[in-house]
Order: structure tokens, then sequence, then C-alpha cells
């Protein structure tokens, strides 16, 4: 089977995001089949080995992927207008790949939503099987976020939603939400299965807090790390406001280490500047071979998004498989899905949203035990092993592929187990 396999934002393991797309591809190689990626320009990783980097298409094999590469820069960074003009370009050159190409399946993985355009083409005018990834739902996120409020843009993106969503052949969400949401827009008996975001167990291993070495962190301080976007969505305040809470408390043991970059990182760190938090440590955006060894080696993994109550069952976020993989006890600030497992797998903390007291204690009490703080850790890892393995969700994604090709995926939600 060959599979067209769009993702804008394909990153390898010599870039700083998510491998999820990147090891799936890979198990599909692994089982015989032929993956052709189809992504823009990323700046975090720049896919070197496909050449020139101004040339308008870009061609190559990456470790075995055959990967198709337009020139469409994009950043987190850049306007609103000027990204959904990037995921209607890329939408419109899939879409023409889609109709000429030679292959025997389309996959499709948001976000943007727009990047399904080419499978709805695929599905109805060749067709040719269409499966579709649902990574956030949209329009609720960006709605529930007030990141967009035009209704003609909102209207617009439901009906694409609904379309993508009754083109497919199967569809795949990454937490139970998305799953639940793509359900009530899909048509009776769409087949859906929930396939997590997961934990790189060979990547992320329990290292040695002796072996962190940060700039302005001690070797006796407990450092709790964050790592990705510094967006609005992230509700880093929370992260600042606990600091406060700390500093107030005299405690100068715990230090919150924050990776990555943002629209929000300058202001969070003016934020920790003009109010002296000396606790909280910024890190520039880091390649995912660096990054890793910093967590395997923190004390505590910091699941925060901002209090939105879409994010509770509808996201899945790549660093708390990193945490738990690491054995590292996660500190979560909002209920949902990801709460519950820690505390149905005793791996950590959930605390609730807007609370910088309860952020404050949950802290010190990991400081301040750290036998309990191994065991959460320990348990985290074991739950790692148990449901989310890379390997495990790589051959069920594969499964998946290979029913809805041939004809056979099962009717309804398939709930993650």
């Amino acid at each position: 089977m060959h599979v067209l396999y769009f993702h804008q934002y394909f990153n390898t393991p010599r870039g700083g995001g998510g491998l999820r797309s990147y090891e799936f591809a890979r198990c599909l190689l692994a089982r015989g089949h032929k993956v052709t990626m189809v992504c823009v320009v990323d700046e975090t990783d720049p896919l070197e080995s496909l050449g020139s980097p101004g040339a308008p298409v870009r061609k190559g094999v990456i470790d075995g992927i055959e990967v198709i590469q337009f020139n469409l820069p994009y950043s987190s960074f850049q306007s609103l207008p000027r990204r959904a003009w990037t995921f209607l370009r890329y939408a419109a050159r899939g879409v023409g790949l889609a109709l000429t190409m030679d292959y025997d399946l389309i996959f499709a993985t948001s976000t943007p939503l727009t990047a399904g355009i080419p499978g709805i083409f695929a599905r109805w005018i060749r067709g040719k099987p269409f499966v579709f990834e649902v990574r956030d739902l949209w329009p609720e996120l960006p709605k529930a976020m007030k990141v967009v409020t035009n209704p003609l843009v909102l209207m617009g993106m439901s009906a694409l939603e609904w379309v993508s969503y009754h083109s497919a052949n199967a569809c795949i969400g990454l937490s139970p939400g998305i799953g639940k949401g793509i359900a009530r827009r899909s048509r009776p008996g769409q087949p859906i299965v929930v396939i997590p975001n997961a934990a790189d167990l060979e990547l992320f291993q329990p290292g040695r807090r002796e072996d962190l070495q940060l700039p302005g962190i001690g070797p006796k301080e407990c450092v709790a790390i964050f790592t990705g976007a510094h967006g609005v969505a992230n509700g880093l305040d929370a992260v600042l406001d606990a600091a406060a809470a700390l500093k107030r408390r005299g405690r100068t043991d715990i230090a919150l280490a924050l990776i990555g970059d943002g629209k929000r990182k300058s202001g969070l760190v003016k934020r920790a500047q003009s109010e002296g938090l000396t606790n909280c440590h910024f890190f520039d955006y880091m390649p995912k071979m660096q990054l890793i060894h910093l967590v395997n080696c923190a004390d505590v993994g910091l699941m925060i998004l901002a209090n939105v109550p879409a994010f509770y069952y509808g996201t899945s976020p790549n660093k708390f498989f990193d945490y738990l993989s690491a054995g590292l006890p996660v500190l979560n600030n909002y209920p949902g899905w990801l709460a519950d497992l820690i505390e149905e797998h005793h791996c950590g903390i959930a605390i609730p949203p807007g609370n910088a007291e309860a952020f404050a204690d949950a802290l010190c009490k990991l400081a301040d035990q750290p036998e309990w703080r191994r065991e959460l850790g320990r348990d985290a890892r074991q739950l790692a092993e148990a449901k989310f393995a890379r390997s495990r969700l790589a051959n069920q994604f594969a499964d998946w592929l290979e029913a809805a090709y041939e004809g056979r995926a099962q009717a309804g939600l398939q709930p993650f187990v």
C-alpha cells in the first residue's frame, strides 16, 4: 500500500517538534508499505537533506520516507491571516498532488483543519480511500479560545469540518473528547478510533538529577520543567503565579525551568523580571535530542494549559507522554482525561485551575518528599510502558489504515484502552 501522507508540520528527530508522523510513517515502512510525506518548511527542522532551501518544491528520502516539501514558510509568530493563507496554499498544492499522483490511500492529519482538503478531493473525484486524523477540534477550540470570532469564518470552518468527517472512510482522534467530537459531527456508523500521542520509551528514560546542567539552577534545587510553546493556549502565567507564591514563602530550593518559544514568551520574561521571580528560568527552543537529556534529568514535569473547557478532554500534548516516559511525576493544572489518568495511576498531582497556592503547595510537597516523588515517577514510567508505548500505538495506527484501505474498519467510536 502506498500512503500519501499530509502533515503540514512534519518533524524528524533532528528537529524539535513532535515525532508522531515520523514514527508512524516508519512503522508503515517496516510493515512493507510506501509513504510519501507532504509538508511545508519548518524553521525548527529544515530537512537539510532535501537540497536547496530556496526551491519552490523540494523532494528527497529521509530515513526511508519519501518527502515532498513546499516552500511555504510558517511560524507561530505570523499573524492569523498570514497563517490562514499558508494553510490554504498548502491545501491547494496538496489537491494537485492528490489528483495526479499514483498512490493507494490518502491520510491527512490536522491541525490545521485545511490539511484534510486534499483527502476530500481524492475521495470524491478519484475514489481513493481517505483517513482523517484530528489533533484538535476545529472550529470548537479556536472559538472557545476566542482566537477566531468572525461568524462567517467560524461557519466556513464548521462546514469544512462536517465535509471532512463525512468524506473520510475512517477517522482518528487523539483524545477521548476528540473522538466523541468527531462522532457528533460524522455520519452514523463512521469508523473512529482514539490513538493518543505516545511515549518514546527509548529516547525518554529516567535519568540522574546530578547530570542536569542548566545555567542559573543549583545542584540541590528541585527542578520542575515545562517544554513546548509559550502561547496563549499554554496559560504559563499560572507558572509565574506559583513562582510568586513560592517567593512569598521563601522557597528558594524550587526552580521552574521553561524551555521553548512563542508569542507570549517575551511578556512572561518581562513579568518575571519586574516581579523579581528569580526562581523562573527561561531557555530557548532546542532540538529534540538536546531536550531529551534535560527532561530525563529533571524532577517534575509541568503539564500546563489555559483554563479552557475544550482542553479538558480535547487535547493530547506530546510533553505529557515525554514526562511519563522519563519517569517524572506530572503536575497538571486543569481537569480532564489527563488529570484522570494522573489520579488513577498515581503518577503525579492534579490541581484545580487558577489556584496559585495549590500549585505552590504541590511543588513544595514534591520537593519535600523525594522518595514519594520518585515513587510517583516510577508509576509514571509504568503507565507509559503499559499504555502509551510508541511501538504499540504505531502498530495500532498501521492496523487502522490497513483496515480502512481494505474496507474493514470497524463502525462506531472505538475508545482507547
